[in-house]
């Protein structure tokens, strides 16, 4: 731990020359070579080993011990011996670190409880190394296997129970960084080296769909090639530098300045809500997308302790769900594939569990407390012929208050709430996330 934190302070430079970064950029990589040592190569849904499960906790709480010394001046009443009150100044933890990292840590906890629920699995397995002949592209990953006959019916609504548990901490850790990230502050460095207009950041086609009078942002994204990783984070970095060059030009009220305007402030305004738009829809259909040039520029520039750490924990949590996400998809794609079916039912089912809507930190955390606790398939497989028992009791006439209280009991959450268009579009967060 000595050696750990010598190491922060020197800024990741431990030779001496004073070339190291700063202390926040140091944190932020600890924590994202941290989980990469540990995650990386946890490539099948499968407990993690106890030994890495124990350094993963350990490591993790001393890097977020600074947290602990982040404070800020609050004021409190005291009371003297003689009995009088004053009011003065004392210091607690800074607020957003006093509300998120608890919040970072539970879902650490709980992806980390829905990982150890894949134990004793036998309806799905795995390729051996020399026979993983994978060749779409996740071809490192070992290729999972299921009976010929396809997974049981039990398993399979297991699986999608757990995918939308996962799905829930996704969200969550996605809103928390966003929320950090708006925090951030744009580095000068990243302003200067924006052009002047939002038009030649976007390029003609793409700033006439934005300007046009009938805008619909599905429309547009239909419209646009989003077919490679390279195209989507092109499509980012174009819509992020546009969104900030018309925030400055609303914010200039001098026409002479190189920021200054000839658009109205209400047409400006309505460009940027459309960007931002486009963003959260790119920021839901592709999670696993890389940073974008503004998200590393604060990233890189971020001088605050506190905003590091919360942004890579987040990161990182939102990476490692991502991923559980990813394993439960592929053992359902190969369920498809044995039960044959067809490619626009399994197109019809992944839209349905990724339908778009808005992120908000405190609602996805609030929804997370009321969740029920994680299955085993055990007791999955118990609740379900539980109901099913308490349903043919009911038809029978036989049902007596106990068993109609435990049928009326709220049972998990198969399949995501659908979200209407408007939905997804009113609110939400107004800013990219860091990415993996």
């Amino acid at each position: 731990m000595k050696e750990r934190f010598a190491k922060l302070l020197l800024g990741e430079d431990m030779s001496g020359t004073g070339k190291g970064v700063p202390s926040a950029l140091a944190l932020s990589n600890a924590i994202t070579n941290l989980a990469a040592s540990v995650f990386g190569e946890h490539r099948k849904l499968e407990p993690m080993a106890p030994d890495t499960k124990e350094r993963w906790k350990k490591e993790v709480g001393w890097l977020l011990s600074v947290t602990d010394h982040i404070v800020e001046f609050v004021p409190t009443r005291q009371t003297a011996e003689n009995g009088t009150t004053m009011e003065i100044m004392s210091t607690a933890q800074r607020r957003d670190l006093q509300m998120n990292i608890p919040a970072l840590r539970k879902l650490d906890a709980m992806l980390i409880g829905y990982m150890d629920n894949f134990v004793d699995q036998t309806e799905f397995w795995y390729e051996k190394g020399g026979d993983n002949k994978r060749d779409d592209d996740k071809w490192w990953m070992p290729t999972v296997k299921v009976p010929a006959e396809g997974l049981s019916d039990v398993t399979r609504k297991w699986l999608q129970y757990q995918k939308e548990c996962v799905n829930q901490v996704l969200k969550a850790a996605m809103a928390i960084n966003a929320q950090v990230l708006v925090e951030m502050e744009i580095p000068e460095i990243y302003i200067e080296s924006l052009p002047k207009k939002g038009k030649t950041s976007l390029g003609d086609a793409i700033y006439r769909s934005i300007t046009d009078e009938e805008f619909d942002p599905i429309e547009f994204l239909e419209g646009v090639d989003l077919s490679t990783e390279h195209k989507v984070l092109d499509l980012k970095n174009r819509i992020e530098a546009s969104t900030i060059i018309w925030k400055r030009k609303m914010q200039t009220k001098d026409a002479k300045s190189s920021w200054g305007s000839i658009i109205s402030f209400e047409k400006r305004e309505q460009f940027e809500e459309r960007a931002e738009t486009i963003l959260h829809l790119l920021k839901l259909q592709f999670p696993g997308a890389p940073q974008s040039q503004l998200d590393i520029s604060k990233i890189q520039y971020n001088r605050d302790v506190g905003y590091a750490l919360l942004e890579s924990y987040s990161r990182v949590l939102e990476s490692l769900a991502y991923s559980v996400i990813s394993r439960i998809e592929d053992v359902l794609g190969a369920d498809a594939a044995a039960t044959n079916l067809t490619a626009s039912e399994a197109a019809r089912r992944q839209l349905e569990m990724n339908a778009p809507r808005k992120l908000d930190a405190r609602e996805e955390l609030e929804k997370l407390n009321e969740a029920p606790a994680s299955m085993t398939l055990y007791d999955f497989m118990g609740w379900h012929f539980d109901q099913d028992e308490l349903m043919r009791k009911k038809e029978g006439g036989t049902l007596d208050e106990a068993g109609e209280a435990m049928l009326l009991k709220k049972a998990p959450s198969l399949a995501p709430k659908k979200f209407s268009y408007v939905d997804s579009l009113t609110g939400g967060v107004r800013s990219p996330s860091a990415r993996h």
